[in-house]
């Protein structure tokens, strides 16, 4: 199996089914837990370096810091209800404190963070959506923490690809420090399937081919991008929903295209597709 593709394992005794860390990934900045708690079911993070951003990807939960209390937030049951999400920024240096009201599926990303900005609720109304790409190669993205709102290093952004669509496409990479060209961002993606049993397609590769994986994801599994590009191809039956999580020495979000394939972005290929 891929060094790059975490599985989906049963929930710990905390409930945790993913941990990506910079040590265990082989890299410098992305941390990205997933948590499945039941109806009551408590979870005690404690205080570390690193910013978080917990997304309540399905069910509701009241979220505890030092600092602050969020009682009962969360909307959806599934993230293929397509609403936006609810989600908590948590500064450096706070223990957290989570209660499961219902079923709880909770992504847990971390990055270094110097403690600049204070822990804060990130509710729908505070999440901007839209669209991007066309024909086959559409997609639906809510920014829930995008370069525009303050974070120390953290990026979070979560993207629906219906069937038979392909997604973080054409090919882009960010691995390269070169600002405004491009800027070096590692990167995971939390795969979720709809329905559960269906798998989707993802490539991580180089120019140069050095690194050239392509993996069979599935629901709840982890595909780690340590450079290169990284395209999604969904099968027909199956939607896809994914969570990114990006972080590097600098936030912003700068990426060239392979350019092979940037014809795929020309008006041609819309006409062509309709």
């Amino acid at each position: 199996m891929s060094e790059l593709l975490s599985r989906w394992q049963p929930p710990n005794s905390q409930g945790r089914t993913q941990s990506v860390t910079p040590e265990n990934a082989g890299w410098g900045y992305v941390g990205f837990d997933v948590y499945q708690l039941n109806a009551g079911q408590k979870l005690s993070l404690p205080a570390v370096a690193e910013e978080r951003c917990l997304v309540l990807v399905a069910g509701r939960a009241t979220i505890d810091t030092p600092s602050a209390s969020f009682l009962n937030i969360g909307e959806r049951m599934s993230p293929f209800e397509r609403l936006k999400p609810w989600a908590v920024y948590v500064t450096s240096g706070e223990s957290i404190e989570v209660e499961a009201l219902t079923q709880l599926e909770l992504a847990v990303c971390a990055a270094p963070g110097q403690g600049t900005y204070p822990t804060r609720l990130i509710a729908p109304q505070d999440i901007d959506a839209e669209a991007r790409g066309k024909g086959h190669n559409q997609r639906y993205v809510h920014n829930i923490l995008p370069e525009d709102k303050p974070a120390d290093s953290l990026l979070v952004v979560e993207v629906y690809t219906n069937e038979g669509c392909t997604s973080s496409y054409p090919s882009h990479k960010h691995d390269t420090d070169n600002p405004p060209e491009e800027t070096r961002l590692e990167e995971t993606y939390y795969h979720r399937l709809n329905p559960p049993q269906g798998f989707c397609m993802q490539r991580v590769y180089t120019d140069d081919r050095s690194l050239d994986e392509c993996m069979a994801v599935y629901d709840k599994d982890v595909v780690k991008v340590p450079k290169g590009y990284h395209p999604v191809a969904t099968i027909a039956g199956y939607d896809s929903y994914y969570l990114n999580v990006m972080a590097g020495p600098v936030r912003k979000w700068l990426f060239t295209w392979e350019e092979s394939h940037l014809w795929i972005n020309g008006e041609s290929y819309a006409k062509n597709s309709q």
